[in-house]
């Protein structure tokens, strides 16, 4: 593991007004549901992630702002209620009012060049404010445009394209579909080779609503994710796992246990994190799971579809168990949290959301974490080719997401950011430290 410091990299960011880009032909107007799934709390907040590209040769003469901007404009025809802006009906129901008003986009000019940030390619990111701006109001639940955009030339003919999503619209899955659509269109295409589906209703509860799961991640829920913010007691940083990483940690693990990087790579981080913390033994942790749950559905959701299709099933166990067993105790905590995301258990939660008014996950004590190694943040192509980087901004005190990257040397692996007050920060990174480099047993 290799301890990924922030970049101290100053730089002059040049704005042009922002301005609304609206679909390029005229779109239905009509008022969509969204559906149980999307409007719990835990899903009202923004996403901000980036991607950071080169110069390639190929485009010279190409402006990415203006290749970016006409073919926004033209993926809205097919996202359209993107375009749109988000309402609240009786019951906190969320809906979108179509009214093709457009997504707010900010053309941006960087006096830095790409090989300045150096090996600084991966969250946290301290510049991101300078690379989004943010107009005051803007970012509102209700009545905001729903995407915001800012593309920032770079001195070199690269480019870096940020963005800020509200997530009860789509997850990862869906936001990674739609800028692929718009970099399908950059690079010539006239529609998406995959058609958006809404379709919401089919992540909707039941009639009745029927809870047919048990449910601890959202027993006693307590602050919405999206405001669990970085303050000045919090330090962010961020972890590089190579395979040489993932093989010391497989060492703990006996051969019959059959195991994912994922459930290895959580497992550590979960345990680590809460002996920095050095709660109570007899005190709950949780770990909870983000998974995609696209495929547990028979038959699966339709190809296309772009609303969020997130389950965030959850380990339990006490602080002194997690401490002091092996690593394999967490291992198989984790592997059992993921099964529960089943099509039943999604039915359940959407139910749970319509009869306790879409409440958020407990987040106390609890850390959540979102696999995105393989949701294709890199693979976004506006004619640029792949993203040196892609991916969210930062993790938060409570989420962490597992994020495609290189280390300093070119090696590819995983990058893990995470945030915590600077004592437990230091705890943290001597608790991983000390496992990985003298081969401490893990409480075997």
């Amino acid at each position: 593991m290799s301890l990924l410091q922030p970049s101290s990299l100053v730089f002059t960011v040049r704005r042009h007004e922002p301005e609304l880009i609206v679909p390029a032909k005229p779109t239905p107007h009509d008022c969509k549901m969204l559906s149980d799934i999307d409007d719990q709390d835990g899903h009202r907040f923004q996403i901000r992630g980036l991607h950071i590209y080169r110069c390639n040769a190929v485009m010279q003469g190409k402006d990415p702002v203006r290749v970016i901007r006409a073919a926004l404009a033209e993926a809205l025809v097919f996202y359209y209620p993107l375009a749109g802006r988000l309402k609240e009906g009786p019951n906190r129901k969320l809906m979108v009012d179509c009214t093709g008003e457009g997504v707010l986009f900010i053309e941006a000019d960087a006096d830095v060049t790409l090989e300045e940030f150096g090996d600084s390619l991966h969250p946290p990111f301290p510049c991101f404010k300078e690379l989004l701006c943010e107009p005051h109001g803007s970012n509102y639940l209700l009545n905001c445009p729903v995407l915001q955009i800012q593309v920032t030339r770079l001195k070199c003919g690269g480019f870096i394209f940020a963005h800020r999503f509200n997530h009860t619209m789509s997850d990862a899955v869906g936001l990674i579909q739609f800028m692929c659509a718009v970099g399908e269109i950059a690079r010539g295409a006239v529609a998406p080779s995959t058609p958006p589906v809404w379709e919401r209703h089919l992540l909707n509860a039941r009639d009745p609503p029927l809870i047919t799961c048990e449910h601890p991640e959202y027993d006693h829920a307590t602050a919405t994710i999206g405001t669990i913010m970085a303050t000045d007691n919090l330090v962010h940083r961020s972890f590089f796992f190579g395979s040489a990483q993932i093989s010391a940690l497989k060492r703990f693990i006996p051969d019959n246990l059959r195991c994912s990087t994922f459930d290895i790579l959580t497992a550590f981080i979960w345990r680590c994190r809460t002996k920095a913390m050095e709660l109570g033994p007899d005190e709950d942790v949780r770990l909870i799971c983000i998974v995609n749950a696209r495929s547990k559905f028979n038959p699966p959701l339709p190809l296309g579809y772009y609303g969020n299709a997130l389950g965030y099933p959850a380990a339990q166990t006490t602080a002194g168990k997690l401490s002091q067993n092996p690593l394999e105790y967490a291992v198989k905590l984790v592997k059992e949290a993921k099964v529960k995301a089943t099509k039943e258990y999604m039915k359940s939660t959407a139910d749970l959301m319509v009869s306790r008014g879409r409440p958020n996950v407990n987040t106390t004590r609890s850390l959540l974490v979102s696999d995105l190694s393989r949701a294709g943040f890199r693979e976004v192509d506006f004619g640029w080719g792949k993203a040196e980087f892609g991916g969210p901004s930062n993790g938060t005190e409570i989420v962490s997401f597992y994020v495609p990257s290189k280390n300093k040397e070119g090696e590819e692996g995983i990058v893990v950011p995470v945030c915590l007050h600077a004592p437990l920060m230091k705890c943290f990174v001597k608790e991983i430290n000390r496992t990985l480099a003298d081969g401490e047993s893990t409480g075997a």
